[in-house]
């Protein structure tokens, strides 16, 4: 289908809008698009131009008017104390088809343009000694990995939305634009990804390349779909097995479909042993597993790192999560949902679950203790003398991931307690609203005050991830088999943590699944998708969510901070807020889109 579901303006190379004089016109200004692509430079430019529609998920609020990534905040992990975001509506469940952000539809549809365009026009650049057939071939795999990764990015929030397949022009007819099925969006993006995948290089070798599209990107990205379209949400959903279109055809897939799992095991199953094939591998570079998991995702484009977006030298990551005493923003909070969910490093949870009022249901066998405090450091100082004991002990991805009250962050302790140096009582509208700021992603090196930041990336697809992918999909499709220990035992022991215990039946093994994603791919975008897929956002983005007493405390062991406390209450409507509201500004552009169930 060779439309698009918004109006954008035609790309217009030949400047014709451009009232100036002749002699006022630079030399590129007056070209059409079939004279830019006789250039191999024109050409390139073109391409790179289509990966910026991507959006920086690098950032969780909305950044320069936009909301790139609403998905960590509108989960259970985390929470911001600024009430005007976009994500917070999220939150509240008041958000709706007219106050939805318009911009994640319409940059999906914006990149997906262009790489149709650069798609239409590549045959015209011709072979010369700087541009040979095995370079124009490279870059058509790249465009079709984009436009079948924008339409994932779209599938994922909105089901079946209408495929764009082609370049769009002012002549067409945008008001009988029309949704595709679920079914017809996954496997044109799995068709997609099978055009591209001998297209590209597995792995990319030069540093001029990173950030550009692998066919390691696009196995992962395969796998993906296959497993969102494996999980309760969108297989044979009853909630929307009778939505249809305005014709009667119906959008959804009517009946539970198990294949499925095995083709997203073995989707997922081919890329990790392609990958590991041309030295892809677990990030290990370090031996303390602490240190490692921190650095994974602060050295760019490790051997972990299948495909990942150059976030820019902004400080924006270090500017909303570091200390107000640092000169950060305190707006980057866990809940205490997600601080809850970090195993003890003996591998037993320590809380099985909560009364009524919030109150943890503490596994006494694990040695999880709620009151006191530490009479030692831990070991490399995971934890200092004198912390509360609700953080002795965990497992090492918590210590990288969080900072918690007394934990040492650059150069001194957080004292995130009401009067403390990082606390609500010398914070005003930047306060932290948890008594957590997040650590994962965060560059200690970074320094607010004197300008200094570094390059950081977002990794859209990394290897790890794709075990716990194949790991999930081969123990739906085949219960808890050799493979899936092994890779879920992989994750665990490069994270020092104990491996799982033997003779675990399929329903415990997904727990422990589930679980591990919760931990080891936090904050990463995945715990959105996961609750929704599995269909138990009802249970994790519904309710009352919980940190410690920020508005008490006057010391380090005063005991009044470390009391759970509601921090607000959220709201999920099932199934309304499983998938997004298409924007009301796109449908009435284009009548015959038909709004997403409760909207």
């Amino acid at each position: 289908m060779k439309h698009i579901p918004y109006l954008i303006t035609i790309l217009l190379l030949a400047g014709t809008a451009c009232k100036k004089g002749f002699l006022d016109k630079q030399p590129d200004e007056s070209i059409t698009i079939e004279q830019a692509f006789q250039k191999r430079a024109y050409a390139e430019a073109f391409l790179t131009d289509a990966y910026a529609s991507m959006g920086n998920e690098y950032y969780f609020t909305d950044y320069l008017g936009t909301s790139p990534n609403p998905y960590v905040i509108a989960a259970d992990e985390m929470n911001i104390p600024w009430p005007e975001k976009f994500e917070k509506l999220m939150n509240k469940g008041s958000w709706n088809a007219y106050n939805v952000d318009a911009q994640l539809w319409k940059n999906m549809y914006e990149g997906i343009r262009k790489a149709n365009i650069f798609l239409a026009n590549i045959d015209k650049t011709p072979v010369d000694a700087t541009f040979s057939e095995a370079d124009r071939q490279r870059w058509i795999g790249e465009a079709v990995f984009l436009r079948a990764y924008y339409h994932f990015r779209l599938v994922r929030i909105y089901g079946g939305v209408p495929i764009m397949d082609g370049p769009a022009g002012v002549a067409d007819d945008f008001t009988k634009l029309r949704r595709a099925t679920l079914d017809s969006c996954v496997q044109f993006i799995v068709n997609e990804c099978d055009f591209a995948i001998p297209k590209l290089p597995v792995k990319l070798t030069s540093d001029r390349d990173y950030g550009r599209a692998t066919a390691a990107a696009a196995l992962a990205l395969k796998a993906r779909m296959l497993l969102y379209r494996a999980s309760p949400l969108f297989n044979g959903n009853p909630d929307y097995t009778s939505f249809a279109d305005k014709d009667g055809n119906k959008l959804f897939p009517q009946q539970y479909d198990a294949a499925y799992w095995e083709r997203a095991a073995v989707a997922a199953k081919d890329c990790i042993d392609k990958c590991e094939a041309a030295g892809y591998a677990l990030y290990k570079r370090y031996s303390n597993p602490v240190e490692n998991y921190q650095q994974l995702f602060l050295d760019n484009h490790n051997n972990e790192i299948l495909f990942a977006y150059n976030a820019g030298i902004t400080g924006w990551m270090e500017k909303c999560a570091f200390p107000g005493s640092l000169g950060g923003w305190n707006g980057y909070n866990p809940t205490q949902a997600q601080v809850d969910a970090y195993e003890m490093a003996n591998g037993m949870a320590p809380i099985t679950g909560y009364q009524p009022d919030g109150t943890p249901i503490v596994n006494a066998a694990s040695g999880y203790q709620e009151s006191g405090y530490a009479a030692a450091d831990g070991p490399d100082k995971r934890w200092l003398a004198g912390v509360s004991n609700m953080y002795v002990g965990r497992d090492p991805r918590f210590y990288a991931t969080i900072n918690f009250n007394s934990a040492y962050f650059v150069d001194r302790q957080m004292e995130f307690w009401q009067s403390g140096a990082d606390g609500r009582g010398n914070a005003g509208r930047d306060y932290n609203t948890t008594g957590y700021l997040l650590k994962k992603f965060v560059n200690p090196a970074a320094n607010i005050s004197q300008g200094r930041f570094l390059l950081g990336t977002w990794p859209f697809f990394r290897l790890g991830a794709v075990y716990l992918d194949y790991a999930e999909a081969l123990n739906e499709a085949q219960g808890p088999t050799a493979e899936v220990y092994q890779y879920i035992d992989a994750i665990r022991t490069r994270a020092g943590m104990p491996k799982l215990p033997q003779g675990l039946g399929k329903d415990a093994m997904r727990a422990r699944i589930w679980q591990e994603r919760r931990v080891e791919l936090a904050f990463e975008s995945y715990r959105y998708f996961d609750c929704h897929r599995w269909k138990i956002a009802p249970q994790t983005d519904n309710g009352p969510v919980y940190g410690m007493n920020i508005s008490a405390g006057s010391s380090l062991q005063d005991n009044a901070f470390y009391k759970r406390t509601l921090v607000e209450t959220r709201v999920f409507q099932a199934p309304k807020h499983y998938l997004f509201p298409i924007p009301q500004s796109e449908i009435d552009k284009a009548p015959a889109l038909i709004q997403n169930p409760g909207w």
